[in-house]
């Protein structure tokens, strides 16, 4: 099965606030890892009176050398892609220490009720419930910085609240973890949902920016390119994936032993969500059958 071309090309140094463009600055979280990459993209936009998006983990080091970064810049907003736990908890403390709004997402809610504890369990582990942001922005609403817009593009898919953030003045976009250059998103049920992640990818490919600044790892160029073989590759997995069941495979973990047969294994739980994302996605469709529910449900072609 192709993949797109991923660039891992991206050694960052944590702690520091880069610029990456004449409006946009970044620092890397240290929470480095299988799921994350480098660590946590923190971006600030604009000059002396700026935006931050995606402030990142609790980690106070983090923010504390943002706000040293800053000097003595003001924060007048504090932008959230999404609630996951690696983008949005650390909103709450550079909001104490700043006194700037927390917008962006809208709080945690799952794509679909958990169908068991487990689900629960793991909704809690991975999702800040406590994000509760000053102002939920809205599919086009904007926030008017000094010299810049920051314009909200609904993106659902890996969360059901995930936003991205256009940036007209320089054609890009923020796109959270919806796109990354480094990797294919995770899309992992009951907090994200396969339909919704095709259908915003769709919607981003009809867009004009020139680059997306992403939630891990380096920018995006051609994004539209980018994005076409991102859904190319998504469908060629549910091709794959068809093909498994008519071939005997009735569960998601055999699904995953014949479709990733040199997967890390840090990375098979995640493997693992996102073909069930697929299954649930073909069952809504009526192309597959589900006897029973979540991870531990026997599927056949309907």
């Amino acid at each position: 099965m192709s993949e797109p071309a991923f660039d891992r090309d991206f050694d960052p140094a944590p702690g520091q606030l880069v610029r990456v463009s004449p409006l946009v600055r970044r620092m890397v979280a240290p929470n480095p890892g299988p799921m994350t990459f480098r660590g946590t993209n923190t971006y600030v936009v604009g000059a002396d009176r700026v935006a931050v998006i995606d402030p990142g983990p609790d980690l106070s080091g983090h923010v504390d050398a943002l706000v040293a970064a800053l000097g003595g810049e003001r924060v007048a907003a504090i932008l959230v892609t999404h609630t996951h736990r690696d983008h949005s908890p650390a909103a709450r403390a550079l909001a104490a220490l700043t006194g700037a709004p927390v917008i962006g997402c809208r709080p945690y809610a799952p794509s679909r009720p958990p169908r068991s504890e487990a689900e629960r369990a793991a909704m809690a582990a991975s999702n800040d419930m406590e994000h509760a942001p000053a102002r939920a922005l809205e599919d086009g609403e904007a926030f008017e910085g000094e010299g810049f817009t920051l314009q909200a593009v609904a993106t659902p898919g890996h969360t059901a609240n995930h936003l991205a953030f256009a940036l007209p003045q320089e054609r890009a976009l923020f796109s959270g973890d919806h796109v990354m250059a480094w990797s294919t998103t995770v899309v992992a049920p009951p907090t994200g949902a396969m339909d919704s992640y095709m259908t915003s990818l769709d919607r981003l490919r009809a867009r004009d920016e020139l680059i997306y600044w992403p939630g891990h790892g380096g920018p995006v160029r051609n994004p539209q390119r980018f994005v076409r073989a991102l859904l190319h590759h998504r469908r060629q997995r549910e091709r794959s994936i068809l093909a498994h069941l008519a071939g005997g495979a009735s569960t998601v973990e055999a699904i995953v032993a014949a479709t990733y047969e040199t997967l890390d294994p840090r990375l098979r739980g995640a493997a693992s969500l996102s073909v069930l994302a697929h299954l649930e996605d073909l069952d809504g469709r009526g192309i597959v059958a589900a006897n029973g529910d979540g991870p531990d449900a026997i599927f056949a072609l309907a």
